[in-house]
């Protein structure tokens, strides 16, 4: 019997020419968090489409709870619950009407569903506003309570597809919490899609980093910012490529990477270095605008892999949404 709960081989979805999913692998355990890091359009939430059986892949395979995703679509739904991106409450009934119909949805007998509820509303803490209107809930209750729907009808699987998009630090907080209380308590697995790098280092077990619909590294996120050595020193010169063939032949630099304004190096003991760097800068008549050091982190991974940092694509997106907006 495996102990993975999703596996997919050779995913693919594509529209015309354009390919959204480029022939992903991975596997998910039972019990894990797993998650999906990539920007705006790099294919996560068409994968999720795809494994919850809203979308058909063009090409490879997928089981959910040993169920083919398109095989057995009814079993697949049977066993995953789902929060998109988009919400999907009715703000006219209350927060316990919104579960009960869904419950109804799922057939849930009678005589538990009042007791799923009640149990589903205490695990995200609205018990107290149980009988208040969805309308009046605030977004953060919102999504609560749709992880509460989610989870009305014990599934193997939950897919969460930017959970906390759009909220506050400490609502985002307190939905991080409620999901680690459901994995843990309930054993689900989790599977959500982030471009959040602070959320996905709290939550997931494992990281699968993707990008332009292809999955370029699976790891944990400790693993993950290993990768890209003990520290990270980022130095901005008058002559950056010039300054880069000469750092080719340091050897305590593990590693080192060119971006547009400035270049990142992996060292041990990063401190320590800036004074030889700003010596190598200074014999080499370059002058040297900024240097900083810090320990790695998820997006000096995702910088590592990709070639650019997660937040210069999140501004990118963010430029071009309102350039569109103004037109």
């Amino acid at each position: 019997m495996t102990s993975n709960i999703i596996e997919t081989t050779n995913l693919t979805k594509t529209y015309g020419d354009f390919t959204a999913v480029d022939s992903i692998s991975f596997s998910v355990k039972k019990g894990e968090i797993f998650g999906f890091l990539g920007p705006n359009g790099a294919g996560k939430t068409t994968t999720i489409k795809i494994l919850t059986t809203l979308l058909m892949p063009t090409k490879g395979s997928a089981h959910i709870n040993n169920h083919d995703i398109k095989k057995k679509r009814d079993s697949v739904r049977q066993s995953i619950g789902v929060v998109f991106q988009e919400p999907a409450l009715d703000i006219e009934l209350t927060g316990r009407e919104n579960l009960d119909y869904h419950a109804r949805m799922y057939g849930i007998e009678r005589s538990i569903r009042k007791e799923r509820i009640d149990e589903v509303l205490a695990l995200v803490d609205l018990t107290d506003k149980k009988d208040v209107f969805v309308k009046k809930y605030s977004g953060g209750m919102k999504r609560r309570l749709e992880i509460a729907r989610g989870l009305m009808h014990s599934p193997k699987v939950l897919f969460l597809d930017e959970p906390t998009l759009g909220l506050d630090a400490q609502t985002r907080r307190a939905i991080w919490e409620y999901v680690k209380k459901m994995n843990k308590d309930k054993h689900t697995t989790i599977f959500l899609t982030t471009h959040y790098m602070d959320e996905a280092d709290f939550l997931c077990d494992r990281i699968a980093i993707i990008d332009h619909g292809k999955i370029l590294v699976t790891d944990t996120t400790s693993n993950l910012k290993t990768t890209v050595g003990n520290d990270i020193i980022t130095v901005s010169t008058s002559e950056d490529i010039k300054f880069k063939s000469y750092l080719n032949d340091v050897a305590w630099i593990k590693q080192i990477d060119s971006h547009e304004n400035h270049l990142t190096l992996g060292v041990e003991k990063g401190d320590e270095k800036i004074p030889a760097l700003i010596e190598l800068a200074q014999q080499k008549s370059i002058q040297v605008k900024s240097i900083s050091v810090h320990k790695p982190n998820l997006d000096d991974a995702f910088l590592h892999y990709t070639g650019r940092s997660m937040r210069d694509e999140i501004s990118n997106n963010n430029t071009q949404q309102n350039f569109h907006h103004g037109r």
